[in-house]
């Protein structure tokens, strides 16, 4: 009974920890905007290091939603950065538009973490 009571205590540790961990990721995420970036890679190696020990699926649907996110903004940078070889106007304007929704993307993950609700996959 009192090795129940141990692992039940480390399991509900371990989800906080995880939890915690979770919100740390959104907050980086969130502040990189400001930073160029640097502080999404960080969150980035944080959530592949952690991926395979996820206890469960609501936690699978964030990492997954940063990850995609992260990736998909990637993908929209390099994508609209020919438009700076046109004039700095519409590079800066993309950039910035394609910034906004990454800031939209990482604050409804949040938002939707804080209310324990998964997130669409």
């Amino acid at each position: 009974m009192n090795n129940d009571v141990v692992s039940a205590g480390a399991v509900g540790a371990d989800e906080g920890n995880l939890r915690t961990l979770t919100h740390v990721m959104y907050a980086l995420h969130t502040v990189s905007w400001f930073t160029a970036g640097i502080l999404s890679v960080v969150a980035m190696i944080l959530n592949y290091v952690k991926r395979d020990s996820l206890p469960n699926d609501f936690y699978r649907s964030h990492f997954r939603w940063q990850s995609r996110s992260f990736w998909f903004t990637l993908m929209w940078l390099a994508v609209t950065s020919p438009l700076w070889l046109l004039f700095v106007f519409p590079g800066a304007a993309a950039w910035f538009v394609v910034g906004l929704w990454y800031l939209y993307r990482f604050i409804r993950g949040w938002w939707a973490f804080v209310e324990n609700r998964p997130m669409p996959v």
